[in-house]
């Protein structure tokens, strides 16, 4: 009976170590068939996400205006010009022998709705009309002109349901990079749109028909396709804003645009509304050339920068600070000057007409501060 009870214990120890195992195994398996199932469908959302990653990748691209990151695809860029196009006008000048276009754009200034386009497009119209996105065209006239800056301020009668003006920001955070963008009336093809990136900062442009040979200061160098019949209408930001005015090309080149600045226009607005015209153009009485290496060897100067001074205008401000024939200009108010470009956007964007300034100048390889009493321009031709 002991033996029996022995076996009979041992075989039920037998048996609850193998219904233990068992479940092990049971258990193992359900376990290994839940991992299993979880792997597949973190493998499924893992895939899914790659696939949304290489959408957004190829769609999309990053552009960094001031310090807000901006995403664009292709549809922004279509709603964009949608939100801006209406904004955008036609201007048609009749002179004495030809008729000429180009475009401008719609601004609210103070409750005050105009129409911004460059001087050299209503220069010697004796007739003007601006004609809107829808094609309604009206009768217009000069408010204010600059050709200085190539700018011109118009007023239109047309009923004020036909205005949708744009916003004019600051220029100064512009970097060269930046994308940009254009629409106007190249060739009389209305509501044309380019693209492009901002090429370089700083530049001057010379007109010398509307000018006087006097430099067009602190120009924007652009990529975006500009071509005859863009002249006065807007270089916009990817958020639509209006940074600049397109106003020139070089002649046979490619990819080589210019715009006046939204700071200029800014700067000038009010005083173009107000009184018509804008006398806040700084004076040195100075004519001169850039230095580079070539130069510095053939004069024996120490820089290879500057501006080289070859005339200076009797009776005009620097002449009454002292500055003679041969001095080279390296700054300005301790600002650095590399060259003509620098001088004249300086003078723009940093000084008025009697205002005092510290030209620092080498003569004969030392330098010399001078204080300058600054002049306006005259008037143009």
């Amino acid at each position: 009976m002991g033996e029996f009870n022995e076996r009979h214990t041992r075989s039920a120890s037998s048996l609850l170590a193998l219904v233990f195992i068992t479940g092990l195994i049971v258990g193992g398996i359900a376990a290994a068939y839940l991992t299993f199932q979880q792997i597949n469908s973190l493998k499924n959302d893992i895939s899914n996400l790659k696939n949304q990653v290489s959408r957004l990748s190829g769609n999309q691209t990053i552009t960094y205006v001031g310090n807000v990151t901006v995403q664009q695809n292709s549809t922004a860029l279509i709603e964009l010009y949608q939100n801006v196009k209406d904004s955008v006008v036609l201007v048609r000048g009749i002179t004495d022998s030809e008729t000429s276009q180009g475009s401008g754009f719609v601004y609210n200034f103070s409750g005050v709705m105009v129409v911004i386009t460059n001087y050299h497009v209503v220069h010697g119209a004796t007739s003007l009309s601006v004609t809107f996105s829808n094609g309604n065209g009206y009768a217009a006239k000069v408010n204010g002109t600059d050709p200085y800056a190539d700018l011109a301020v118009l007023l239109v009668s047309a009923p004020e349901s036909e205005f949708k003006s744009l916003e004019i920001v600051s220029s100064s955070t512009l970097m060269v990079g930046e994308p940009v963008m254009v629409i106007g009336n190249p060739y009389g093809l209305v509501g044309s749109m380019t693209t492009g990136v901002v090429s370089a900062l700083g530049r001057t442009i010379t007109e010398e028909q509307y000018t006087g040979g006097f430099a067009i200061a602190n120009i924007i160098q652009t990529s975006a396709p500009i071509n005859p019949g863009n002249s006065g209408g807007p270089l916009l930001d990817y958020l639509g804003k209006v940074v600049g005015i397109t106003t020139a090309i070089v002649k046979d080149s490619q990819g080589l645009g210019f715009a006046i600045p939204s700071n200029t226009i800014l700067r000038e607005i009010q005083a173009l509304i107000s009184y018509g015209r804008y006398d806040g153009h700084s004076y040195l009485g100075l004519t001169g050339i850039n230095v580079d290496y070539e130069l510095a060897q053939q004069y024996h100067v120490n820089v290879t920068y500057g501006w080289r001074v070859v005339e200076v205008v009797f009776g005009g401000p620097s002449y009454n600070a002292g500055v003679k024939v041969e001095d080279i200009l390296i700054g300005i108010n301790e600002t650095p000057i590399r060259n003509s470009d620098d001088m004249s956007s300086y003078l723009e964007e940093n000084t008025l007409p009697g205002e005092a300034a510290i030209l620092n100048v080498l003569r004969s390889n030392q330098l010399l501060n001078m204080t300058v009493t600054l002049g306006a321009r005259p008037p143009p031709p």
